[in-house]
């Protein structure tokens, strides 16, 4: 075997030499070969033999493979077939003679990339070995592509979805870095199993993760949580106690719901933020400490701000990175996975048998809105396994939940409407109906366009399919109990 380089030393230091096996008994039509490549910057091993290949690429895989099919120890197809079952994406040129044509598209069926008939030029071999390394370099972006996709699960988060996708690709690429993040998202999104996928996927994962939920800490004690106190800093400090900003040294400090933070607070919120230094309540020395700070909150950030609630200038620092987690109602199937885990784990948990769900309660857990998000589908979850039990999870199981659409099946303890409200043209319709008939209309105008609909009534297309399947679904019941 002999490893010969084809590029320039200039060109070989401004770009990324490929590898390319070539596998030629003809060592004078191998060193043509190497001179047609040597314009191009690669790196060329030249392998006589078959096995001398399989056992050279078992060493460092290569971009691009050229292969003749006539070879002293094996039959080509054999190498062919061995270099595919080890690397599936990698790009096989074959040449081959005249009078072998048909066992290279033999070659060709069995996943080689293209093939050449002796003789040929530099020109031909350069083209078709820059299709193979282009196709080569394609396919790894798709399988890095599907590998994303088929992800279901990422540091404590469960779900697949297109949504979901995204939020773990953005702490995929923040994990590595200093910045601050800013999460935001609905109740029960999982803004603190954000925080700790941030702080596991960081440089920082062996470190202190601490969390400081800032809306129950009584306000005059949220200072003392943060930074810590004095013995006699106040009524009831005995002794020393380090807070939060200390225990997060060299880790991550998660501040959940900052907007609850009191006003006069956040300035000494900020001082921190800018010196990385801290004054324990009660002292008058100041320690350094080195935190990664990750806040959240339920709120529009920026609304606070406007409204003077929350300081401008730490919300610029504080919102370096913003992540926004999306509610479940826009995770499509990702509610049934989720609902799938909580099954399995309290099932495991209370020593149940009840190990899937029915389609139609599928369907009802798809249609639901759930405005506690996830948080309120493992309590739903929960609620049936500690109660119910068989192979199965039934329609009879549910607990009451909200209607998909909000109608006055989401509010039977509120009673029936007033009989007084006015009639006609003052009539004041329930608020899922006027949503629905709005839907309905967009969609009549745009010619059953979801997107055009979306755009025009300022919502995303995925909530239109969403309430689209719930009418359905509500539609189906109603023709089902007509019927009976």
């Amino acid at each position: 075997m002999s490893s010969l380089s084809t590029s320039s030393s200039s060109s070989s230091s401004s770009s990324k030499k490929r590898r390319i096996l070539l596998i030629e008994d003809t060592v004078p039509l191998a060193k043509l070969y190497i001179e047609f490549l040597r314009g191009d910057a690669h790196e060329v091993v030249h392998c006589i033999r078959g096995g001398e290949a399989l056992d050279a690429a078992a060493a460092s895989p290569p971009d691009a493979v050229i292969l003749d099919l006539k070879l002293p120890d094996m039959d080509g197809l054999e190498v062919l077939q061995a270099l595919h079952a080890r690397d599936a994406s990698v790009s096989v040129v074959i040449i081959t003679a005249h009078g072998s044509i048909d066992l290279a598209v033999e070659a060709m069926k069995l996943g080689a990339f293209d093939f050449i008939v002796k003789p040929f030029n530099a020109d031909r071999l350069n083209l078709t070995l820059r299709n193979a390394l282009e196709r080569r370099t394609l396919a790894r972006m798709v399988e890095g592509y599907r590998k994303d996709l088929d992800r279901g699960r990422f540091h404590g988060f469960i779900g697949s979805s297109p949504e979901m996708q995204a939020v773990y690709r953005t702490i995929e690429s923040v994990a590595a870095s200093r910045a601050n993040v800013f999460i935001t998202g609905e109740s029960g999104t999982g803004k603190e199993v954000a925080a700790q996928a941030i702080h596991r996927a960081s440089p920082r994962r062996n470190g202190a993760f601490v969390a400081l939920n800032c809306a129950a800490i009584p306000k005059d004690l949220l200072e003392s949580e943060i930074f810590g106190h004095v013995k006699g800093a106040f009524t009831g400090a005995a002794g020393d106690r380090p807070g939060a900003a200390l225990l997060a040294d060299g880790g991550t400090l998660f501040l959940d719901e900052i907007c609850e933070m009191p006003f006069d607070l956040q300035s000494k919120l900020l001082r921190f933020v800018q010196t990385g230094t801290v004054n324990p309540v009660g002292s008058g020395r100041e320690e350094r400490v080195d935190v990664r700070f990750v806040a959240a909150t339920n709120r529009d950030p920026l609304a606070e701000v406007q409204a003077a609630r929350f300081r401008e200038d730490l919300y610029y620092r504080l919102h370096v990175i913003p992540l926004a987690l999306p509610p479940l109602r826009d995770r499509g199937d990702d509610v049934i996975e989720i609902a799938r885990s909580f099954l399995f784990d309290y099932a495991r948990e209370e020593g149940k048998a009840l190990a899937a769900f029915t389609p139609e309660v599928e369907a009802r857990l798809r249609a639901h809105d759930w405005p506690g998000n996830v948080r309120q589908l493992q309590n739903v979850i929960r609620n049936v396994v500690v109660l119910n039990d068989g192979p199965q999870v039934t329609l009879d199981m549910l607990p009451p939940m909200a209607g998909p659409d909000g109608s006055a099946a989401a509010c039977a303890a509120c009673g029936s409407p007033p009989a007084d409200l006015p009639e006609g043209d003052d009539a004041v319709q329930p608020l899922w109906q006027v949503e629905k008939e709005m839907i309905q209309k967009a969609l009549r105008l745009t010619g059953d366009d979801v997107p055009r609909a979306a755009l025009i009534l300022e919502i995303s297309p995925s909530t239109i399919y969403r309430k689209l399947q719930q009418w359905r679904i509500a539609d189906g019941r109603s023709a089902g109990e007509t019927a009976a």
